[in-house]
C-alpha cells in the first residue's frame, strides 16, 4: 500500500468540502470595516442561517479550474502564482538538467583552489539574489 499522491489528497478534499455543503447549514456573519485592521471584520453575534448553496459533481470538477480564475466574471485569482512557478521551476529544472549550476560552482572551486572558504559567502549571496531577484527558493 502506498501513500497517495497530493493529487489524490486535494481532489479527496475537494469532494468532502462539497459534500460537506449538502450537510453544513450555510450562514454568515454581518461584516464591517474595522479601521485598526483596514480590512472588514465580521460582527461578533450577528450570525443569521442564509440559503445554502450545495455543490454538485460539475462544481467538484471545476473547483482546480475556479481556483486559479473566477469562470464567471473571468477575474485572475492564483494563475499568476501558478505560471511564475511553472515558469521558474521550469527555468530551474532545464539549468539542474544540463549541469549549469554544477559546472558553474565546480569552475569556481577551481580558481579558488586554497581558498574554498570563500565559496560559502559568494553562494549565499548568489543564492540569496536569486532567491529575491525571480523567486528561487
Amino acid at each position: 500500500m502506498k501513500f497517495p499522491s497530493a493529487y489524490t489528497i486535494l481532489f479527496g478534499l475537494i469532494i468532502l468540502i462539497a459534500a460537506a455543503t449538502w450537510v453544513v447549514p450555510a450562514g454568515e456573519y454581518t461584516r464591517e470595516t474595522n479601521e485598526a485592521l483596514g480590512q472588514e471584520t465580521p460582527v461578533p453575534g450577528t450570525y443569521q442561517v442564509v440559503e445554502a448553496n450545495p455543490q454538485g459533481v460539475f462544481d467538484v470538477l471545476l473547483a482546480p479550474v475556479a481556483g486559479f480564475y473566477d469562470p464567471d466574471s473571468y477575474e485572475a485569482r492564483a494563475i499568476d502564482v501558478a505560471l511564475f512557478v511553472l515558469i521558474i521551476g521550469g527555468f530551474l529544472g532545464i539549468a539542474t538538467r544540463t549541469g549549469a549550476i554544477d559546472a558553474g560552482i565546480e569552475r569556481t572551486m577551481i580558481s579558488l583552489k586554497g581558498r574554498e572558504k570563500w565559496m560559502i559567502p559568494i553562494l549565499m549571496a548568489l543564492f540569496a539574489a536569486g532567491g529575491t531577484i525571480y523567486g528561487m527558493a
